[in-house]
């Protein structure tokens, strides 16, 4: 798995070994990006949430592209240390805050982000109640892009009427939901 585009483009990141994470494919991860890349709010600059972090790979290409801190957010031991081992490897440490959190359960935000991604596992029912909790505690800015990857087949639906579904991408087994909010519904 490599980084596909920007300043460490090119690059190889480790992902977990076994079945526990599913890192998005390199395909998807590029047209994921060239979207944000063409909308708003711009990802250069931006603070990004990378929930159901996995291998980090989301949260470290939107870094590559011209974010300015990305926020990881992963509970399985091996991914956690994927995550500061492919941060050291890029020399993102400074950029970078890597938590063993449930991001169904996240503290409050110190700031909330422009852009949020999320993977979490297919079939598994945690996107909804993540993006909740990540909206009551503070993560998720007004007017911030939040992606959301199911499986292809998956049902999903917004969880609150202030995130507005605004389009929908087919790669593959996966599926991308792209989500604005808007705090005033």
């Amino acid at each position: 798995m490599r980084i596909v585009a920007g300043r460490h483009k090119g690059r190889v990141l480790q992902a977990p070994e076994g079945l526990a994470t599913r890192p998005t494919a390199d395909r998807a991860r590029e047209a994921l990006f060239n979207i944000l890349g063409h909308g708003a709010p711009s990802l250069e600059g931006a603070l990004v949430l990378d929930a159901f972090a996995g291998s980090g790979a989301l949260g470290f290409e939107a870094l590559s592209r011209g974010a300015s801190h990305a926020t990881f957010m992963e509970t399985d031991g091996s991914a956690f240390a994927i995550i500061y081992a492919n941060a050291k490897k890029l020399g993102v440490e400074p950029q970078s805050s890597i938590q063993r959190i449930d991001a169904t359960r996240p503290p409050k935000a110190s700031a909330p982000c422009q852009i949020v991604l999320m993977d979490p596992p297919y079939k598994s029912g945690l996107a909804k109640p993540a993006l909740l909790a990540l909206l009551a505690q503070g993560w998720i800015a007004s007017d911030a892009v939040v992606v959301v990857e199911v499986a292809a087949g998956e049902d999903f639906s917004s969880p609150s009427k202030d995130l507005m579904i605004i389009d929908e991408r087919k790669y593959g087994a996966a599926r991308m939901v792209f989500l604005r909010f808007v705090a005033d519904g």
